[in-house]
């Protein structure tokens, strides 16, 4: 099976008994574009008291179809006592398969997919664009298929598209290591898109298959976290290929390099890092200051730098403390599996690195704050300056639990949590009239992020807590998905009506709470919902 460049909006009605999935691309030009169609209101609306719109996209204009997920929709949709919860879970939970899987190759194809050399682009392939930007983030694709993890043990099509993913991502990873976004494939013959930046970046990177080379840490910590999420959820080892094991040396070959102090530990003498960005731009964010370089780091440390954070601004010190965390998680749970492989000294080799990174996230990421005691810091730079503050995008402080680098009673991490959900603590905490929560400097000093109330959510214990933050995410949602951001002074002013990674983790957080807190979502003493 093959899907490419299929229209993804509300189409006109399909004669009866007309099977539309055999030829998608009949309907094409019936579909509106997503981006479009999603910034309106669509009937039926939610029989709740916000009457909330239906957004999901026509079934012949869908990008990939899942029985299965369609039947997680429909049991827990028909559980939910919030029927306007229930209606932005209906909308929100496929969005990412209803809008964004670009291209999709299972494997069954009779047109080989190969280059020349017979190794790269074996299938399965998938190509998952972020929403409204028709390029795929590392970061993005990998949390926008989160909540489908848990299926692809049952769905051999959620499986055959999340090891498509993986395959895809190794490929982006191979090519071009420092980028954060791509183009589609050269095999899906999908038109490349520019992204109308002047930047001079080193290495340099082919524009026709680079969207964006914006070097974040988290990226590459993304792409072995698709992978073991992959591996816990089905057992499978099929990722474990020639080019898999190429992306997992290329990573190691970066972090190395971008370990590296900007002084020579010996001599003293200033180093040239391997990686530079300079963009042609009046936004202090969208750069690296000092010709591309950034700000100097330390040396011996065990951290790894990141020229950018998770939202594609540029970091002030570069030892970005949210990515070292997820990185040594995911490299020790990476180990996991090459050692079960028989890869005993790879294995090792992963597993010294994320203990040295972890070392390193508590020895220079925690500081003392007059505050709030001991808490983490944002960046820091190994010469004791550190940066307090947190964003929404993720990895973030705020979710440290849910990366599973400390538990949510750790004590510096409760601290961290008071303190980043605080105007007096966190200069990004944004509170209005109308909303409130961590934002961050991508969109501005008036806008936070659902997102951020959602991580919130899953990070708590507390019921009052988690209901308030659940109910703002709601009350926002007008259209029925989750923005970007919202201004917090006016309720109607968002950022993006379609964003694919938002409405995954309000996903995530519904399945969150349906199977840790049920009595919130279907009422007291009924069971949880859990996707076994």
């Amino acid at each position: 099976m093959e899907v490419s460049g299929v229209s993804n909006g509300a189409a006109r009605e399909v004669p009866k008994g007309q099977d539309i999935l055999t030829d998608p691309q009949k309907y094409r030009e019936a579909c509106p574009e997503y981006k479009h169609y999603a910034g309106f209101p669509h009937q039926p609306f939610s029989d709740g008291p916000l009457g909330l719109p239906y957004q999901r996209p026509a079934l012949a204009c869908r990008t990939f179809v899942s029985d299965l997920v369609e039947k997680v929709i429909e049991d827990l949709s028909q559980r939910l006592v919030d029927k306007d919860l229930a209606r932005i879970f209906e909308n929100a939970f496929p969005n990412t398969l209803d809008t964004t899987v670009k291209w999709h190759i299972d494997g069954t194809e009779k047109k080989s997919y190969r280059q020349d050399n017979g190794k790269k682009w074996k299938a399965p392939q998938s190509f998952i664009v972020t929403g409204d930007i028709n390029a795929e983030w590392l970061r993005d694709s990998t949390n926008q298929l989160a909540q489908y993890q848990v299926l692809a043990k049952k769905d051999k099509k959620i499986y055959s598209l999340i090891l498509g993913a993986i395959n895809t991502q190794a490929e982006f990873v191979i090519e071009s290591p420092y980028c954060n976004a791509f183009q589609p494939p050269p095999p899906s013959r999908l038109p490349p898109t520019g992204n109308g930046q002047e930047d001079t970046v080193h290495p340099a990177y082919e524009p026709s298959f680079v969207f964006e080379c914006k070097y974040e840490l988290d990226s590459l910590a993304h792409f072995l976290s698709l992978t073991n999420q992959f591996h816990k959820s089905t057992g499978s080892t099929e990722f474990l290929n020639s080019r898999w094991y190429e992306a997992l040396r290329t990573i190691l070959e970066v972090l190395d390099k971008q370990a590296e102090p900007t002084f020579n530990a010996t001599t003293g003498k200033f180093q040239r890092n391997e990686y530079t960005f300079k963009r042609r731009t009046d936004i202090g964010t969208e750069t690296l200051n000092l010709a591309g370089v950034g700000n100097p780091l330390h040396d011996r440390t065990g951290l790894v730098r990141s020229a950018f954070r998770p939202s594609d601004d540029a970091t002030i010190l570069g030892f970005y403390i949210p990515a070292n965390a997820m990185m040594s998680v995911e490299l020790k749970r990476t180990a996991e599996i090459l050692e079960k492989a028989g890869k005993a000294a790879l294995a090792k080799t992963l597993r010294d690195r994320g203990q040295s990174m972890e070392k390193g996230v508590w020895e220079h990421g925690v500081v003392t704050h007059k505050k709030y005691g001991e808490v983490f810091a944002y960046e820091v730079d190994g010469y004791g300056s550190a940066i307090i503050m947190d964003d929404a995008n993720l990895p973030s402080l705020l979710a440290l639990p849910l990366l599973g680098f400390v538990d949510s009673s750790n004590s510096v991490y409760k601290n961290t949590r008071k303190m980043i959900l605080e105007q007096q603590g966190n200069p990004y905490y944004l509170a209005g009239k109308t909303f409130k929560g961590v934002g961050g400097p991508h969109i501005g000093l008036q806008n936070a992020w659902p997102m951020s109330l959602l991580v919130q959510a899953m990070t708590s214990e507390n019921d009052a807590e988690i209901v308030e933050s659940l109910h703002m995410v709601r009350d926002v949602s007008k259209l029925g998905l989750v923005h970007e951001s919202i201004n917090v002074n006016r309720l109607g002013e968002y950022t993006r009506s379609w964003f694919a990674w938002a409405n995954s983790v309000f996903a995530q957080t519904i399945l969150d709470l349906a199977a840790r807190k049920p009595h919130l979502l279907f009422g007291e003493g009924k069971p949880p919902f859990v996707i076994s």
